[in-house]
């Protein structure tokens, strides 16, 4: 399958449609994450088995679309996901997102409502530029951002590189942020949530506290003992595409 791209106001955006049944899926990525991931991957491969049509892309500043990482943030990435749902993808679909792709998934399905049929969540980091980066950067890195500079932060991720926090990422993303004790959340489609009990990186109690806010009666959270945060061993991806292909109505064969 060729790599295609998305031409956008401010950039262009890489992606990989392979048309099938509705609904289809449209995978959303995580932080400094990009399509060729094997979570990607391996329901890419699954839904062209079962026919479901799939999508995966890079937002602006990943993988092989355009634009700075360092430019990017919530606000930017949801659009990107938006642009990809509105000219890519047709009828309804079932967002799968990945950590912060989880995150965005849910605004898309906020802004989309009558697009999205279902919406499974792997590893959800909601909220996390306010809820976990205070506890990752120093103090001095905080004054940094005060004052409007970029610090890296450590990665055990991709290739090790540190990850490059911009005062945007955080401004930005605060509009979006969908944790709050009394705030529920209008999601009226099936949803599915997975997390690992041993994730050292978001703790699996913010999916908890976001399955709470969603307002669908028909949502169902998954833990997970003894995962990590990748939630990438065979017998995770299984789980994966079981619950992908179930909220688009087709079977594994």
């Amino acid at each position: 399958m060729s790599l295609q791209y998305l031409h956008c106001e401010s950039t262009s955006l890489a992606y990989h449609h392979q048309p099938g049944s509705q609904p289809g899926v449209l995978f959303c990525g995580g932080f400094k994450s990009s399509m060729t991931g094997i979570k990607a991957t391996a329901l890419e491969t699954q839904c062209s088995r079962a026919g479901v049509g799939f999508t995966r892309f890079d937002y602006s500043g990943h993988g092989d679309s355009g634009g700075e990482f360092t430019a990017g943030s919530i606000d930017r990435w949801l659009t990107d996901t938006l642009a990809v749902l509105d000219r890519v993808t047709q009828g309804p679909q079932v967002l799968v997102g990945s950590s912060m792709g989880a995150w965005i998934a849910v605004l898309a399905t906020l802004a989309r409502p009558e697009r999205i049929a279902g919406l499974l969540t792997i590893a959800a980091a909601p909220d996390f530029t306010e809820r976990l980066l205070s506890n990752k950067l120093s103090r001095e890195q905080q004054q940094a951002l005060r004052k409007g500079e970029t610090v890296l932060m450590p990665s055990e991720y991709d290739d090790g590189s540190p990850y490059p926090i911009s005062p945007q990422l955080i401004a930005d993303s605060r509009q979006h942020c969908l944790l709050s004790p009394a705030r529920s959340l209008p999601v009226h489609v099936p949803v599915r949530m997975l997390h690992g009990c041993a994730d050292p990186d978001v703790p699996y109690q913010l999916s908890l506290e976001l399955m709470q806010a969603i307002a669908s009666g028909d949502t169902e959270l998954t833990l997970i003992k003894n995962a990590d945060h990748r939630l990438s061993t065979s017998e995770n991806l299984d789980l994966i595409v079981a619950l992908t292909l179930s909220l688009a109505g087709a079977h594994n064969n």
